[in-house]
C-alpha cells in the first residue's frame, strides 16, 4: 500500500469520481434516446436470447436518511397495490416487442424496499415477469432483503417464486451510527433474516455493509464486520458512504461534522478488508469481497466478471432491461432510463407509452472505453490489443492511441501502473486510486460535485 502522503499527493483524499457503473455515466444521459429508440433496440434482441431484468419498487416503510437512492415512504400497501398495476402494464408494453422464445438469466428486485411487498403482490408480480419471459435453466433470481420487512409469508412466497439469492443491507451495527443514519437494524433481526433465508434453501447470500458513516471508528467497524462475518454471507459488498445532501435532501438530517475525514474512511476500509480477509474471502475488485466457492469469485478468476448498475457480477448477458420508476436499462447500442418520479411514470405507461425519459446511445468509442474501464475495475489490469480487436469497428487503428494514454498515466499517476506490451496493470499498493486511474480514459468532462469520495 503506497503510504498516505503518496496518496494524498496522487489525490486519492481530494478527488470526486464516478464509481463508473456504467459507461458514460447517468449525468451524461440526455433527451435523445426516448421510447421510439428503445422500442426498436427491445425488437433487435434476437429470438431466443438469454437477458437480464431488474425491477425497481421505489417503496420503503421509512426513510433511511443515508440513502441517496430514488424512494418514497409509505404507511400501507395500497401505493404498492397501485404501483404494481403499472409494472404489470410496463411489462406488456416491452412484451410487444420482444422476439419469441427469450428467456431471463439473471432477474433482481431492488429498491427501495422490494419485501415491502405483500407474498400475494409477490406472487402476482413475479407471474407477470415470467409471463414477459420465464427463467432461463439455472438462472439467478436475487431480491434486496430488509430484515425490518421480511417474515416467513413473504420469505415463502419469494422461495416459491424461484428465489435462490438474497441480497441484505446491513449499513451498521452500531445502535449509535444506526441513529445517526437513520435505520435502525438490531442484529438478532438480521441474523433471524439470514436463518429464515437458509431454512428455506437460499444458499447464495450477500450483503452490503458501508464505511464513513458518521461517528464510525476502528472499533465500531470492526465489531460490525466480525458480527457479519458470523452470519456467513456468500460475498459482501464494502461501500463508501457517499455524502450527497445537494442532491439527496434527507441526508441533511446526518451530522456532518461526525463524518471521518478521507484519510479515516481510508483506515476503516483497511480495517474491514483485513477483517474479510482473514476470514478467508477474496477481494473482488474495489469494494467486494467473496468466498473462494462463490461464483463472484470464480468469474473474477476466469476474467469473465462484469460490472453493472447492481455493481459486481457474473452476468454476462449483452442486455439488462429495467422496469418501474427511475429503473435503467443497458442494450448493445446504449442506455434507457425511465421516468424517475412514480408519478409521471405511471402517466407514461398508462398512456400506453414505453416510460423512457433519458438515455445515450453508444457513439464514436463510447464501448470501448467502457470496456477499458470495466476491465482496470474488475481485474487491475487490461490488454489494449485484444480490446481493440473487440472493437475493431469503433476502434480500427489498432492499439496504438490506448497505449499513448496508458503511458500518459506515468506522467499523470507515477508509480501507480505497469505497461508491459499491451498490457496495463494497476499495482496492488495502487488498487485505492483505481477509481482514478480508470477516470484517465474517461472521454466525457465531469462535474466532481456529482459523484462520491474515491476513497
Amino acid at each position: 500500500m503506497l503510504d498516505q502522503a503518496q496518496l494524498k499527493r496522487l489525490g486519492l483524499f481530494d478527488a470526486r469520481v464516478p464509481r463508473y457503473t456504467s459507461y458514460p455515466t447517468a449525468p451524461h444521459f440526455g433527451p435523445g434516446v426516448g421510447a421510439g429508440e428503445v422500442a426498436g433496440w427491445l425488437g433487435a434482441i434476437p429470438a431466443g436470447a438469454s437477458v437480464s431484468v431488474y425491477v425497481h419498487v421505489p417503496f420503503c416503510r421509512n426513510l433511511c436518511w443515508f440513502c441517496a437512492c430514488r424512494t418514497q415512504g409509505t404507511a400501507t400497501a395500497a401505493p404498492v397495490a397501485a404501483y404494481l398495476e403499472t409494472l404489470k402494464a410496463e411489462l406488456s408494453l416491452a412484451r410487444r416487442h420482444l422476439a419469441p422464445g427469450i428467456t431471463i438469466e439473471h432477474l433482481h428486485f431492488g429498491g427501495g424496499t422490494p419485501t415491502l411487498m405483500e407474498p400475494a403482490m409477490i406472487a402476482d408480480l413475479t407471474g407477470a415477469i415470467f409471463d414477459l419471459a420465464p427463467l432461463a435453466e439455472g438462472a439467478q433470481f436475487s431480491v434486496e432483503i430488509d430484515p425490518n420487512e421480511i417474515d416467513g409469508a413473504r420469505l415463502d412466497a419469494l422461495a416459491a417464486a424461484g428465489l435462490n439469492r438474497a441480497s441484505i443491507g446491513v449499513q451498521d451495527f452500531d445502535p449509535m451510527i444506526q441513529e445517526v443514519i437513520g435505520r435502525p437494524q438490531s442484529f438478532e433481526v438480521t441474523r433471524a433474516a439470514v436463518e429464515g433465508l437458509r431454512a428455506r434453501g437460499i444458499r447464495s447470500l450477500n450483503a452490503d455493509i458501508l464505511y464513513g458513516l458518521p461517528r464510525q471508528d476502528l472499533a465500531r467497524i470492526t465489531d460490525s464486520v466480525e458480527k457479519l462475518i458470523s452470519l456467513g454471507p456468500d460475498r459482501v459488498a464494502l461501500f463508501g458512504y457517499a455524502h450527497v445532501p445537494w442532491m439527496a435532501r434527507r441526508q441533511k438530517l446526518i451530522p456532518t461534522e461526525a463524518l471521518p475525514a478521507p484519510e479515516a474512511r481510508l483506515a476503516l476500509f483497511e480495517r474491514a478488508s483485513e477483517l474479510f480477509l482473514k476470514a478467508g474471502y477474496r477481494q473482488i475488485g474495489i469494494d467486494h469481497f467473496a468466498r473462494p466457492e462463490d461464483g463472484l469469485a470464480k468469474a473474477q478468476q476466469a476474467g469473465t466478471m462484469r460490472r453493472n448498475f447492481q455493481g459486481y457480477t457474473e452476468d454476462r448477458s449483452e442486455v439488462l432491461i429495467g422496469f418501474g420508476a427511475s429503473a435503467i436499462s443497458r442494450y448493445p447500442q446504449g442506455y434507457a432510463q425511465n421516468e424517475p418520479a412514480t408519478s409521471k411514470y405511471t402517466a407514461r405507461v398508462q398512456a400506453g407509452e414505453l416510460p423512457i425519459a433519458r438515455g445515450h446511445a453508444f457513439t464514436g468509442d463510447d464501448r470501448l472505453r467502457g470496456r477499458i474501464i470495466e476491465k482496470l475495475l474488475c481485474d487491475f489490469e487490461v490488454d489494449f490489443a485484444e480490446v481493440a480487436a473487440e472493437f475493431a469497428t469503433e476502434f480500427a487503428t489498432g492499439p496504438a492511441p490506448l497505449l499513448a494514454m496508458a503511458e500518459g498515466l506515468e506522467a499523470a499517476l507515477p508509480g501507480t501502473t505497469d505497461l508491459r506490451g499491451t498490457t496495463l496493470t494497476i499495482r496492488p499498493e495502487a488498487w485505492p486510486l483505481a477509481r482514478i486511474i480508470a477516470r484517465h480514459f474517461d472521454a466525457y468532462s465531469m462535474n466532481e460535485s456529482g459523484h462520491s469520495q474515491a476513497v
